[in-house]
Order: structure tokens, then C-alpha cells, then sequence
């Protein structure tokens, strides 16, 4: 039977100062003045009260806003919606509360605000610390504020800081590669995400790439020679692109990873959410069978306000097909470095875990998982080739 796995709190904000020619997020330019920060609350605090019946007397154990630019919202506001958010659901002791920023859009004051209204970990965007590549990405900070702006956090008590790092930029080479990473490593934070730069569709640079991103086998030699200098910085690797000292690893999206439950509200907020079948089954309920429920809200953020806390806001809802969920599973949890039980697989899917026996018998003999026992593990292999991986988990024609 599915069982019900941690839940955690995504928080869209959808406004940015300027959109990145790389981003294919839900982010919005705003124009003419600040954003309606007021009114945004009060529409997110309205989407919540819509989606609680989903997660009634469940526990949060992480809140995440992302964006967009998070940070361009007022300490006031985020305090607001915490506020808010903690009288309607129940926050685990300890509970991660993390704040994307933009080096470019702190203020002095701002974070010891943050972190009274209860946000205790701050995610900035630096992609990189040269200035002349910071340009060519749209970046609007510079290398000098984003080390003031890591310092302002440390300085107002937040010392669980991850630092956004991508590489294979436009004319980067190997040495600018590492030149990021050490200059990372003096910031000393807790947490480092180190992702390579992809041409998404639907941006600008897929529509006009920029000159000089280095070819694949440079890019495998950048992440190659940047893994070694992090393990030899004492960040140990958990996930494909992420990276932590002990204890530090993202709460948040370790949950995502392992096919965990998480509402989401804001403009364009996807969730995830285990409805188990109920005692009241067999009088023909509603949820006399077990489902996985997405939804997701209205992208656009005039829409969004128009419509949030009704069900004219919901962009869609989707259940799962049973066919689907190892795939689903998979494209998570396989993403991870960690073994994982296969009881872990039965209970977030409600599936047996013969549902699995074949492509996990592939997957071992190619090389790219390790079987031990009741245990899956990726083989270094396996998180190089994790593509390859996950596809054997999809759905054949005759599931």
C-alpha cells in the first residue's frame, strides 16, 4: 500500500528584475513600479487555505521559495506568509526554510529580517564570479556583490548558505572553471550546487546560442576536475550536482529526490501529493484506491491573483499512472548517490517492487546500479550515464 512520505512547502514568486537569457522558469520582468508584494501574500496564503484539504493534520518538514527572484520581496512579507502558513499546517521542529537570493537585489538589514521572520538557509544565484561571463549570462550583480552579499548573510547569523555555481559558460575555460570554485570555497558555505549551463527550449540562448560554450568533452573535464575540488574541500557529492559538508545536504530537495509529497502554490507552483487509500474503501469513497495526485497553478501572475485561493487558479490536475510511477520513482531517487531500500520504492509507489525486477536486472548488468540484498545503489557509471538509467524504467507498450 502507498504509504505517506514527508511533506514539504514550495512557495513560487514569479517576479524577477530581469529575466536571464538561460531561464526557463516561471520568472516575469515587472515594470512600472514594485511588485504587488501585499497582494501576492494574501493570494498565496488564499491558495494555501484551497489545498489544505490535500494535507490535512500533516506535518511540513521544508519550506522553499523560489522564483524568480524571492529576494526582491520584503523581510515583512515573507514573515507574513510564515505566519500565515504556520496557523494552517503544522511545521516540523528544526524546519528548513530556504530563500533563493540574488546577489544583486541584497540589502544591508535585509537578512537579519529574513531570518527573524524564520527563513535559516539563503540559495544564491552567483553562477559564476567573472565578471565579463556574469554579463554575457545577463547576470544583473557583479563578482564584488556577490561576495558582499554572502557576507551580509553570514553576518546576520544565517550560516547555511548554498552557492549556485554553473559551468560550461560561454567562453569559460578549465582555469575559470576552478577560479569559480575557489573563490566559492573562501566564501566558506555550507552548501554548493555545480551544474553544467544547458540551452533550454524556449529561451533566448536556445534561440541564439552564445558564442564559445565549450564542447562536451571540455564540459566532462570541467566537472571532472571541479568534483575532484570539492571533494578535496570537504564537500562530499549526494546528488548529480550537488554538494555539501556533513549534515548540510538540502532537506528540501533531498525530499523531492526520494519521491517525497510537497504542495505547491504560488504562479505556475507544481506539488506532488500521496492520497492513500482511505478505511472507508470499501463503501465506494472517493479514495477507495491509492493515488499521486500533481497539480499545478496558472502560470502567469495577473492570472494567478485574479483567481488564487479558487479552482480557476489550478492549471491542471494529474494522477499518476500506476505504468508511470517506477519511471517517476526512478527519475528521482536515481539522481541521488545514496542506496536506497527497495521497501522505499513500495512504499512511495504503492507498487510491488516485482514492478521493478526487470529493468532493475538491466540496469545491474550494464553496470550502472548495484544491487545488494533489499538495497539500490548507483555505480559511478550509473550517475555518469544516469539518463540512460532512469529509461529503463519507462513504461513499455504493454504495461
Amino acid at each position: 500500500m502507498l504509504s505517506l512520505p514527508p511533506l514539504s512547502l514550495y512557495v513560487h514568486m514569479p517576479w524577477c528584475v530581469r529575466k536571464c537569457p538561460y531561464c526557463d522558469f516561471n520568472s516575469h520582468e515587472h515594470r512600472g513600479g514594485p511588485p504587488p508584494f501585499a497582494a501576492y501574500v494574501d493570494a498565496l496564503l488564499a491558495d494555501l487555505d484551497h489545498d489544505l484539504p490535500l494535507v490535512w493534520g500533516r506535518t511540513v518538514h521544508s519550506v522553499f521559495f523560489g522564483g524568480g527572484t524571492p529576494s526582491l520581496f520584503p523581510a515583512e512579507a515573507i514573515d507574513r506568509f510564515l505566519q500565515g502558513a504556520a496557523a494552517r499546517l503544522r511545521f516540523a521542529p528544526g524546519c528548513e526554510i530556504t530563500l533563493e537570493t540574488n546577489p544583486g537585489t541584497a540589502e544591508h538589514g535585509r537578512f537579519e529580517d529574513y531570518r527573524k521572520a524564520g527563513v535559516n538557509r539563503i540559495s544564491f544565484g552567483i553562477q559564476t564570479f567573472d565578471d565579463e561571463v556574469l554579463k554575457r549570462l545577463g547576470r544583473i550583480h557583479d563578482s564584488g556583490q556577490a561576495d558582499a552579499a554572502v557576507k551580509l548573510a553570514q553576518d546576520a547569523g544565517l550560516d547555511n548558505l548554498n552557492l549556485d555555481l554553473m559551468y560550461a559558460l560561454p567562453g569559460q575555460t578549465l582555469a575559470m572553471a576552478e577560479h569559480d570554485l575557489q573563490r566559492a570555497f573562501a566564501l566558506s558555505p555550507a552548501h554548493i550546487s555545480h551544474y553544467q549551463l544547458t540551452l533550454e527550449p524556449n529561451t533566448v540562448f536556445a534561440a541564439r546560442p552564445p558564442q564559445g560554450l565549450p564542447d562536451e568533452d571540455a564540459a566532462w573535464d570541467i566537472q571532472e576536475r571541479g568534483q575532484a575540488l570539492l571533494a578535496d574541500a570537504g564537500y562530499a557529492q549526494y546528488e548529480i550536482s550537488a554538494y555539501a559538508r556533513p549534515g548540510r545536504q538540502c532537506a528540501h530537495n533531498l525530499n523531492y529526490w526520494r519521491f517525497g509529497d510537497y504542495l505547491g502554490i504560488g504562479a505556475g507552483a507544481h506539488g506532488k501529493i500521496s492520497l492513500p487509500r482511505s478505511d472507508e474503501a470499501e463503501l465506494g469513497s472517493p479514495h477507495a484506491s491509492d493515488r499521486i495526485l500533481r497539480r499545478w497553478k496558472l502560470k502567469h501572475p495577473a492570472a494567478y491573483l485574479a483567481q488564487a485561493g479558487t479552482p480557476a487558479a489550478i492549471g491542471g490536475d494529474e494522477v499518476i499512472p500506476a505504468a508511470q510511477l517506477p519511471f517517476e520513482f526512478m527519475l528521482n531517487q536515481l539522481r541521488l548517490r545514496e542506496a536506497f531500500p527497495l521497501d522505499r520504492f513500495e512504499a512511495r509507489t504503492g507498487l510491488s517492487r516485482a514492478a521493478i525486477v526487470a529493468p532493475l536486472a538491466e540496469a545491474e548488468a550494464r553496470g550502472w546500479l548495484r544491487i545488494d540484498g533489499a538495497r539500490v545503489s548507483p555505480t559511478d557509471a550509473g550517475q555518469r550515464f544516469a539518463n540512460d538509467a532512469i529509461s529503463l524504467f519507462l513504461p513499455t507498450d504493454d504495461a
